[in-house]
């Protein structure tokens, strides 16, 4: 799905449908119970089909990163700071424990899109850690999963590659001499 975006045409379907009234199963005039059942099953199983299709693609091209960059925000002192969160290890920001399991980014010539797969627990104190929140961040929808917290509130705004790691020269470049 490289450069094209998806479109999802909804179209009658190439059965009759029963009237008003008479649902699938109810019996009736229509058809019997016997033939909604398959006519359901087939439909379930053409739409997963088509969702694991999708979904492939989609896994298939985006590029996986070893850092996200997260936005938290403090709503008690309104300060907010961007939090680097490496994937596999625990930041904390307050008293939320922060870890990235996953951070996956689309390829420079698609939409952008960053999702994080975050896990975040909070440890009040003298308490033991409560899990908050478990699930994907999307940078392009921070309320489509968002954490749910009277203090914070954390967002994902991109992946990155590791921090420190020099960007790789191009060859035949060694001198260090920019060409002109």
């Amino acid at each position: 799905m490289s450069g094209a975006s998806a479109h999802l045409t909804l179209r009658p379907p190439p059965f009759p449908l029963p009237p008003a009234g008479e649902g699938l199963g109810a019996g009736g005039e229509g058809r019997g119970e016997a033939e909604d059942a398959r006519a359901f099953a087939t439909i379930s199983t053409l739409a997963a089909v088509v969702l694991a299709c999708l979904a492939t693609q989609v896994a298939a091209d985006t590029i996986s990163e070893p850092v996200a960059v997260l936005q938290g925000l403090d709503k008690i002192t309104a300060r907010v700071s961007e939090i680097d969160a490496p994937v596999g290890k625990k930041v904390q920001f307050g008293n939320l424990s922060i870890l990235v399991r996953d951070c996956e980014k689309n390829p420079p010539e698609d939409r952008p899109e960053s999702a994080a797969f975050v896990e975040i627990d909070e440890t009040p104190p003298g308490k033991s850690s409560v899990r908050q929140f478990s699930g994907w961040m999307f940078a392009s929808s921070p309320a489509l999963s968002a954490l749910e917290n009277p203090v914070y509130d954390v967002i994902v705004l991109d992946c990155k590659g590791a921090s420190g790691s020099p960007p790789a020269s191009p060859p035949g470049n060694s001198d260090g001499k920019n060409a002109r």
